[in-house]
């Protein structure tokens, strides 16, 4: 059996909760998806709760957030140095989003607001290298996305395993043991499209349409899930 540590670093919108739960329950439900034997435990990023011994866990997840890894916040920098700790340990890591840009950064990489705007929307990826663990197979995934910031430089040892034009590094492995992804397999098309209707102000009007028009996309959040998992046991 293996246990993976869940960090989670955000909570679900405050008027969003009755409908959608919180971000706990929406990784336990795709998790339990994928393999119902996992052991799950969670921590709080967000109040400094994090595992004393990194070994309490054989892998860990770190989930998306509406704050950026450049946000100058003790919480992030205690994350980041983590980051650094399982790293260096050999531990496997897989980031999701705000945790995809933040291994990006605590390994030597470059993260910033990007020129091309927000990416929220179901993003179609190429698979540019297929690997042993991305099983069932497929060259394309489509996924929801929800972000500002981006990968731009990738840190030293990194490989490119999905992109495309708007988001070219949307997942990367750096080293043998650490994964990061752009995109959300644990939203749903109806959380994401809840989301835009809170930020339609920031969105814009025809960022709104775009986005909600894609949501018509049947999405691989199982697959996406399948692959980190399968990538935390190898």
């Amino acid at each position: 059996m293996m246990k993976l540590g869940i960090i989670i670093c955000d909570q679900v919108r405050q008027q969003l909760q009755p409908e959608f739960g919180d971000y706990r329950a929406m990784f336990a439900n795709l998790l339990r998806q994928v393999d119902d034997r996992l052991e799950l435990e969670f921590f709080s990023a967000i109040n400094l709760e994090l595992p004393d011994d990194i070994d309490a866990c054989d892998g860990y997840i770190i989930s998306g957030s509406r704050w950026g890894v450049n946000d100058d916040l003790a919480w992030i920098r205690q994350l980041e140095q983590f980051i650094q700790q399982l790293y260096l340990a050999n531990k496997g890591l897989v980031g999701i989003c705000f945790g995809h840009q933040l291994i990006g950064k605590a390994l030597g990489g470059l993260v910033e607001k990007s020129a091309k705007g927000w990416g929220v929307c179901v993003a179609l990826n190429q698979v540019s290298q297929l690997q042993p663990w991305m099983i069932p197979v497929q060259n394309r995934l489509n996924l929801v996305v929800s972000h500002q910031d981006q990968i731009i430089d990738p840190p030293p040892r990194t490989r490119v395993l999905l992109g495309n034009e708007f988001c070219p590094y949307a997942m990367i492995q750096v080293g043998a043991h650490t994964l990061g992804i752009q995109g959300h397999p644990e939203f749903s098309r109806q959380y994401s499209q809840a989301l835009i209707n809170c930020r339609k102000e920031q969105l814009g009007a025809s960022v709104v349409a775009i986005a909600s028009h894609s949501l018509s996309h049947q999405v691989d959040d199982v697959v996406v899930m399948t692959w980190l998992i399968n990538f935390l046991k190898q």
